[in-house]
């Protein structure tokens, strides 16, 4: 009975995750609550026995692309002429 519960919670919060995701104002919230709502997605792989699967989910989708999206996000509030590099060579 506390595993109905536990399904019926993780796919609640997963459908919140991935509504706030999408209606979110705030690039770098979005890009958090993405990096959230893959933990849970590999929370759930293992609740459906694909520890396989959870762990490509928790190593690509949550870590990999959250890191490369919290880059992107850093890049994009510095603007197009304010780069590490200096610009021009």
């Amino acid at each position: 009975m506390t595993a109905w519960w536990l399904d019926g919670l993780l796919a609640v919060m997963l459908v919140i995750t991935a509504v706030s995701v999408l209606v979110s104002r705030s690039l770098f919230r979005a890009v958090v609550m993405f990096i959230a709502f893959g933990m849970l997605m590999a929370l759930a792989w293992m609740r459906l026995q694909a520890p396989d699967i959870a762990l490509a989910e928790a190593a690509i989708g949550a870590g990999l692309t959250g890191v490369l999206l919290l880059d992107a996000v850093a890049h994009f509030r510095r603007g197009p002429g304010n780069d590490r590099e200096g610009g021009q060579g």
